[in-house]
C-alpha cells in the first residue's frame, strides 16, 4: 500500500517530515514493493534554487522523499510543528549500506569525477563486508547525447541494481533522476551529491558538532571557498529574510505514488 509521510512547505518546497530511520524503511519499502520512486537530499541551496526554477520545484515535490539535509530544514519542521531530525545525504548511504549487506541488494553508483564512483565502492565494500556493486559509472561533464543517454539506461537495467546513488550536485542530479525514473528499472534513486567526495575519501566532512550546530555551510565554504561562496552568500541571507516572511506549515497528507518519467531540461 502506498505509504503516507508528512511534509511540510518551505518556501514552496515540500519537505519530509522524517528521521534517518524512517528514511530507511521507506526506501526498504520501496525495494520490497519493487516500487520506483527517487529521493531529493535537500537543503537551503535546493530550496533557493527551487525559488526561481518551477520545474526544479514540481521535480523536488513529486519525489518519494525530500529529506531534510541541513539544519535549516530540521528547524524549519519543528517550527511547523512536527517531529523532524537531520537526514544527511552522507549518513543515509551508510545506513542503507548497511542495510543493503542484510537485504542483499545491490548498489549502482552514477556519477561523480572519473575514478571517483570506483574509489567509493572499494571504500564501501570495505566498510561494509558483503555489500554487493551492481556497477559504477562516471558520466562526462557535458549533457549526454541521446545515445550516450539510451546506453546509460541500458546499462543500468543490465546491471539490475536495487539502489541507484546519484552524485551528480543539485540542480543537475534531481533533473536527472526526474526525467530517468521510469526508464529504468530500478526502486530507489537516491540524489546523494557530495556523499560521493566524502566517501571516497576526496572531500573532508564537517565534525558532528558543526554539523549540529546548522555552521556546515561555513565549513565547506572554508574547504571549497571558489566554488562555493556565490552560493552560500547569495542564498542563505534570502533564505532567512524569505522564512521569516513564509512561515513553514505542514502540508496535507498525501499518499506517496510512484512518478512519472518527465522531460526536464538538461
Amino acid at each position: 500500500m502506498p505509504s503516507t509521510i508528512r511534509r511540510f512547505d518551505v518556501l514552496g518546497v515540500g519537505v519530509s517530515a522524517i528521521d534517518l530511520d524512517i528514511a530507511v524503511a521507506e526506501i526498504a519499502r520501496w525495494v520490497d514493493a519493487r516500487e520506483q520512486h527517487y529521493v531529493c537530499v535537500t537543503g537551503v541551496h535546493g530550496v533557493m534554487e527551487s525559488q526561481l526554477d518551477v520545474e526544479l520545484r514540481a521535480i523536488h515535490n513529486a519525489s518519494g522523499l525530500t529529506t531534510p539535509d541541513g539544519m535549516p530544514m530540521v528547524w524549519a519542521g519543528r517550527w511547523a510543528g512536527l517531529p523532524v531530525q537531520r537526514v544527511y545525504g552522507p549518513d543515509l548511504m551508510l545506513r542503507l549500506c548497511a542495510r543493503a549487506v542484510e537485504q542483499e541488494w545491490s548498489s549502482y553508483f552514477y556519477g561523480g569525477r572519473n575514478g571517483v564512483p570506483e574509489q567509493l565502492a572499494q571504500r564501501l565494500t570495505a566498510r561494509f563486508p558483503g555489500l554487493r556493486v551492481a556497477g559504477t559509472y562516471s558520466p562526462p561533464f557535458r549533457a549526454l547525447t541521446p545515445d550516450e543517454d539510451r546506453a546509460v539506461i541500458e546499462r543500468i537495467n543490465a546491471a539490475e541494481p536495487d539502489l541507484l546513488y546519484i552524485g551528480l550536485s543539485t540542480p543537475k542530479q534531481e533533473r536527472w533522476m526526474a526525467s530517468h525514473v521510469g526508464m529504468l528499472r530500478v526502486p530507489a534513486l537516491l540524489g546523494v551529491g557530495a556523499a560521493f567526495d566524502i566517501h571516497a575519501g576526496a572531500l573532508r566532512q564537517a565534525p558532528g558538532w558543526i554539523q549540529r550546530s546548522g555552521l556546515e555551510w561555513l565549513f565547506r565554504l572554508a574547504v571549497e571557498p571558489r566554488r562555493l561562496w556565490r552560493r552560500y552568500l547569495s542564498n542563505n541571507p534570502r533564505f532567512v529574510w524569505q522564512l521569516a516572511r513564509r512561515r513553514p506549515v505542514p502540508l496535507p497528507l498525501e499518499p506517496v505514488r510512484a512518478p512519472q518519467a518527465i522531460r526536464v531540461r538538461s
